[in-house]
């Protein structure tokens, strides 16, 4: 193997989602401390160092089986996020979760760290969200060494979700969902996170954390729309919009672009929750980690990045 942590044998570890936003950072993180990585994907990768590729997806066993053969961790970053047919949430999140768990179990791995959503903490509010906490109680159910992660809002280079925000501050008017707050973390800190909890422990094992960038009660939608404008360079005007309206843009958007539509129904549910910000006391150990990357120099860092893509 090429590394270690903190003194530890060094580490191979399995990773789900590692072609997606989230994963593309943890591959980041994991070359930078001398990893090696097995990863899932769909579709055939370029070879990259330090890192095995595994085909298939979360429905195939027999993929998930080669992933996690003599792995040291997994670290379950796949998920459905968005998707047109609601049944995609419950095969993504909650099949596809309990596929890994099954493999990880059969394979006699020890750790197994979980990406979740903050969503999860409101299952009420979307099947989005009712999916993700349904994915939890399987990973809690197990008798694997688990830790779960519940991000907020990621953010950062390559991420499309946000990016519908910077594309519209652009434009110089942002709108959002009705008065309320978030929590936010850049998607470097999160790998730097999910790496940090590698190595178990009585202080990680068996929990689950809500990080964030570490400013005091999240920020408020408004707070949000206009760092980003100034990220940008424009004065961008905040535009709160009620519920029954936000309902009638997700119906346009699916009108106008189908299965690619962005807001859906579903996602309406979540967003007009008021308050997103991660829970007290469930911050990870700061002797493990604490976020590096202040907000709004990394939304700058951010739309920098989107500009240099050609994104905006």
């Amino acid at each position: 193997m090429a590394g270690a942590i903190s003194g530890r044998p060094a580490e191979l570890l399995a990773i789900t989602g590692a072609t997606g936003f989230v994963g593309q950072a943890m591959l980041e993180v994991a070359a930078a401390a001398g990893l090696d990585v097995r990863a899932l994907a769909r579709r055939r990768q370029d070879p990259r160092a330090g890192v095995e590729w595994v085909h298939g997806d979360l429905s195939d066993e027999r993929a998930l089986r080669r992933l996690v053969a003599r792995a040291s961790t997994v670290i379950h970053i796949a998920g459905v996020v968005n998707t047109p047919d609601p049944a995609g949430f419950e095969t993504g999140n909650v099949l596809g979760t309990l596929g890994v768990v099954n493999a990880a179990l059969e394979a006699g791995v020890g750790r197994f760290i979980h990406v979740s959503s903050l969503s999860a903490r409101e299952p009420q509010l979307s099947i989005y969200g009712a999916s993700k906490r349904k994915g939890e109680r399987i990973v809690a159910a197990s008798s694997l060494d688990w830790t779960i992660v519940r991000p907020p809002a990621v953010y950062g280079p390559r991420d499309t979700e946000m990016f519908e925000l910077f594309k519209l501050a652009r434009r110089g008017i942002v709108p959002l969902p009705p008065g309320g707050r978030t929590s936010l973390i850049h998607v470097a800190d999160l790998a730097a996170l999910l790496l940090a909890l590698v190595p178990g422990g009585e202080d990680v094992t068996g929990l689950t954390f809500e990080p964030d960038d570490g400013r005091p009660d999240g920020w408020t939608h408004v707070e949000l729309a206009r760092a980003i404008g100034m990220a940008v360079g424009r004065r961008a005007v905040p535009l709160p919009l009620p519920r029954r309206l936000l309902q009638w843009v997700a119906r346009a958007d699916r009108a106008v672009r189908k299965d690619r539509a962005k807001l859906t129904l579903d996602r309406v549910g979540y967003m007009c929750h008021p308050d997103w910000t991660a829970g007290t006391g469930m911050a990870p150990p700061a002797v493990r980690w604490t976020p590096q990357i202040e907000t709004g120099l990394g939304l700058h860092a951010t739309a920098a990045w989107y500009m240099d893509q050609g994104w905006l």
